[in-house]
């Protein structure tokens, strides 16, 4: 079950933003491929040096966010930000949406610290900060139709199916790898997430009326 686009008649202002984390966010990939992984491990995150030197390490906290570990990883991500981001960023605005997707993303990465706060494996990608956007836009639009691939057809699911059947794969997960190495940071996904419905009843503005027609 894929998402691939939603309903964006009502939308009233460019995701400015939105498209700019994507640019960035696909220039430090391509980046990543030509300076290696020398490079990958020093603007990671990584939990166990970060606690070892939280102020010389702490841009690592905001590099890691626009890295991902390969291109289905960022693929996806770009995916689920374009056709999600661009409906929060209309609703919150320019300035609070950049806010608002730095802080879920740093709530991300510190809650995958918080179950594993010494592991020197690195921590990259934008799933968390996405992850936020998600909770966002399952409380602003539950009821908005998202188009869906679901194996070889093409339908329309209630936002609240296709964003709630997401985290509770996440949730779902994190429990059967509970202990393992999966190499996906669930708890990341998971905390991006609550931050993402919490701050949403912080920097939400008054819903725009739209005129009538009869």
């Amino acid at each position: 079950m894929i998402p691939i686009g939603d309903d964006n008649t009502q939308r009233r202002l460019v995701p400015v933003w939105t498209w700019i984390f994507v640019i960035i966010n696909v220039l430090v990939f391509l980046l990543e491929l030509t300076a290696g992984e020398d490079f990958i491990i020093s603007w990671s995150f990584i939990p166990l040096r970060f606690l070892s030197d939280p102020a010389g390490d702490f841009i690592t906290v905001f590099t890691s966010m626009f890295m991902h570990g390969g291109w289905l990883h960022l693929g996806g991500n770009m995916l689920y930000l374009i056709i999600f981001g661009d409906n929060v960023e209309d609703r919150f605005g320019h300035f609070k949406f950049l806010i608002f997707y730095f802080l879920c993303g740093i709530a991300a990465i510190f809650s995958q610290m918080a179950v594993d706060p010494y592991s020197d494996v690195p921590n990259l990608g934008a799933s968390g900060a996405i992850a936020g956007v998600l909770g966002a836009y399952l409380v602003l639009y539950p009821q908005r139709r998202v188009r869906v691939l679901l194996v070889r057809w093409i339908v329309y699911m209630p936002a609240l199916i296709v964003i709630g059947g997401w985290i509770l794969l996440q949730l779902l997960s994190s429990v059967g790898t509970a202990g393992a190495t999966s190499g996906v940071a669930y708890m990341a996904h998971i905390g991006g997430f609550a931050a993402g419905i919490v701050l949403t009843f912080i920097f939400r503005g008054r819903q725009r009326q739209f005129p009538s027609l009869y």
